[in-house]
């Protein structure tokens, strides 16, 4: 079942029109629409579609989608005027195919790319930037984009002092993590 799940995915998804597109309704107006993206991003290891849902732009989705007016999918990306921003049309903005050409800088709404002064996190940060402005002022994304570098950097201080307990309750004998009488968690295992 994992082996299905991840390989649906992660086989080169850009390479295969029916990743977006369905096979048995090849419609570029289906393609556009946000949930096309939710069936690889969504789950316990993918919380893009979530973020994205109970985001203030998603939010303005859900409401909105239904009115042609404020979502007019029949419309090329490149053309389109959404009163808020669908996956696509950040993602691939103005229409072009490559996904990750514009992915956020940060990877599953996570924490891999803070800001680490390298020019490759300036051009990116640069070009997340440049997607936001579209609609909202240079000055309100950057302030947003460093928000989010001051929660990565809470996470990963989080993070780190969970191990460090981790580690500790460990040296003092807590070898085991999960008593023997508790039952396994979801994946089955210990």
């Amino acid at each position: 079942g994992d082996t299905a799940g991840c390989t649906f995915c992660h086989t080169s998804p850009e390479e295969r029109c029916s990743t977006c597109h369905q096979r048995h309704q090849f419609n570029p107006a289906v393609a556009r629409k946000s949930e096309q993206c939710k069936t690889c991003h969504w789950g316990k290891d993918h919380r893009d579609w979530e973020a994205y849902d109970i985001s203030i732009h998603g939010t303005v989705y859900q409401v909105n989608k239904w009115d042609p007016t404020q979502f007019d999918m029949s419309k090329k990306l490149a053309d389109a005027d959404y009163v808020g921003p669908t996956c696509q049309y950040c993602h691939m903005r103005g229409g072009h195919h490559n996904v990750q050409r514009l992915s956020t800088v940060y990877t599953s709404m996570g924490m891999s790319n803070a800001d680490r002064g390298a020019p490759l996190w300036k051009e990116m940060r640069d070009t997340w930037v440049s997607v936001c402005d579209d609609c909202h002022s240079p000055r309100f994304a950057r302030e947003n984009l460093q928000a989010m570098d001051e929660a990565c950097k809470d996470a990963g201080l989080k993070y780190t002092e969970t191990f460090k307990v981790a580690e500790n309750l460990m040296l003092d004998g807590m070898g085991e993590p999960m008593p023997k009488d508790l039952a396994p968690d979801w994946s089955g295992q210990h």
